[in-house]
């Protein structure tokens, strides 16, 4: 059956004329119906608000080519503070969107201050009608045309990487995961990666790493969650000669080593609440002391997080610090199961078909019809890496050109009636874990519960067999 090369990126390619999205705060709704009857009947789509809160939580659910805001929101208030603290805010969460703020009549200079704070531009109210539009739409097509030169200039960077692992999507669930890498690979923010085991967690993470001006400094990658409780300072923050019996020599930590680039916390959901809040103050102020140290030291660190929890859930259980994942969640990217990109399986496949041919030294060429149903129909419950080590195991099995559905052995592994006779202790652990985790929908918390083990031990598991 003949199946498609992999992409390592697909790009979407831009409508010749994108729609141009604005924003609209003010908390006069005459301001909101005028500035709306102008845009919209040119094509422009309009969302107003009438509160900075309500703007930023709209941020928060849409993307916007243009915002246009008030400087006063509360009733006989013409400071204009309310207005510089939103743009400041505005600034924190992206610097890059444009934000033209309206002014009262012969206000310049609360005008020039908020240029000074980062607005491209002013009106003044009243304004003038071809003024506004045409600042909306100039300031609108130079935010589309820097994107995508961001976009194009990070494609090109990835595929020019060496050493950087090919991401294979091109199922219409991954578009988002790729333009949400494309915008914030670029920036400074820290980066909370969510999705259930296997999905390809780590892989964006070196991409986003690979994209940011730290990417000619270290990405420093570290399993938060299997890391024993008594050694997580030392690990994390590094101690000094004589800190604790087996400290013989100094030791860095994985912020220190990281400093100037990037560090990848991987399972942190996992992260004991003691060392949670250790962790967020070092986040918070770029400062740490070694263990058995007074001397503070200053990181400059990125962070990207990853985790298969609910962390929503597990904060408002009080098994996870609010304010540390405010502070680790800037923006998540949510990368969904394998079941739910099947478009991406051939592609997958062959990507590691191709990898295993050659290291196997085997002359297999592809997968029959019926290899390929088979692979299309399973529930892949370990995602992505459960169907790497598949198609590395088919391989190593393979006697003909073509990898058979008995080289894929994943009918046996669905059936419930399996034998363990001939299988090892490890495997038949495997195959438990493996069940458990399919019966809590990934839950680690609910899983570990119900196998009699703790979270670190469950990770710890859950690594050694590629589950």
């Amino acid at each position: 059956m003949p199946t498609p090369e992999p992409a390592q990126w697909r790009r979407k390619i831009p409508n010749k004329q994108e729609r141009i999205r604005v924003l609209v705060a003010d908390d006069q709704p005459h301001i909101l119906e005028a500035v709306e009857l102008l845009l919209a009947p040119q094509g422009i789509d309009v969302t107003c608000v009438r509160s900075p809160r309500l703007l930023l939580e709209a941020m928060g659910q849409s993307d916007y080519d243009v915002l246009l805001i008030d400087l006063n929101y509360t009733r006989d208030t013409t400071s204009g503070q309310e207005g510089l603290d939103l743009l400041a805010r505005i600034q924190e969460i992206d610097t890059r969107i444009p934000v033209i703020v309206m002014t009262a009549w012969g206000n310049i200079d609360l005008a020039v201050e908020s240029i000074k704070r980062g607005a491209r531009d002013f009106v003044q109210k009243p304004w003038e009608n071809e003024r506004l539009l045409s600042l909306v739409r100039v300031h609108a097509e130079l935010h589309h045309a820097l994107r995508r030169a961001r976009q194009l200039e990070l494609e090109n960077r990835l595929l020019r990487a060496e050493g950087m692992p090919e991401f294979v999507a091109g199922a219409p669930s991954m578009q988002p995961v790729l333009e949400l890498i494309a915008q914030v690979g670029p920036s400074d923010a820290n980066v909370l990666i969510t999705g259930e085991h296997g999905t390809g967690k780590e892989i964006v993470a070196k991409l986003l790493h690979a994209a940011s001006p730290r990417a000619s400094r270290s990405l420093v990658a570290v399993n938060a969650g299997g890391l024993p409780e008594g050694t997580f300072e030392s690990e994390i923050f590094g101690h000094v000669k004589g800190a604790f019996t087996d400290a013989r020599t100094d030791r860095i930590g994985r912020f220190e080593l990281a400093n100037g680039g990037t560090l990848f916390l991987d399972e942190i959901a996992n992260v004991p609440l003691r060392q949670q809040a250790k962790l967020l103050r070092v986040i918070e102020t770029g400062e740490l002391e070694r263990v058995g140290s007074s001397q503070t030291r200053r990181v400059d660190v990125r962070i990207l997080s990853a985790t298969n929890a609910l962390l929503d859930e597990e904060a408002k259980a009080g098994n996870f610090r609010e304010d540390l994942l405010f502070r680790i969640n800037t923006v998540e990217i949510h990368l969904p199961a394998l079941r739910d990109r099947r478009e991406d399986i051939p592609l997958l496949a062959m990507h590691f078909l191709g990898r295993n041919r050659t290291r196997y030294r085997k002359q297999v060429n592809g997968f029959s019809p019926a290899a390929m149903q088979q692979m299309m129909q399973y529930p892949w419950p370990g995602n992505v890496r459960e169907l790497e080590h598949t198609v590395e195991r088919a391989v190593l099995l393979c006697r003909g050109d073509q990898v058979e559905p008995a080289n894929l052995a994943i009918a046996a592994a669905r059936s419930s009636s399996q034998s363990f006779e001939n299988m090892s202790i490890d495997e038949v652990e495997a195959l438990l874990i493996k069940k458990v985790l399919r019966r809590c929908d990934g839950n680690i918390s609910q899983a570990a519960e119900s196998l009699g083990l703790s979270r670190a031990a469950l990770y710890r598991r859950i690594e050694k067999y590629g589950l």
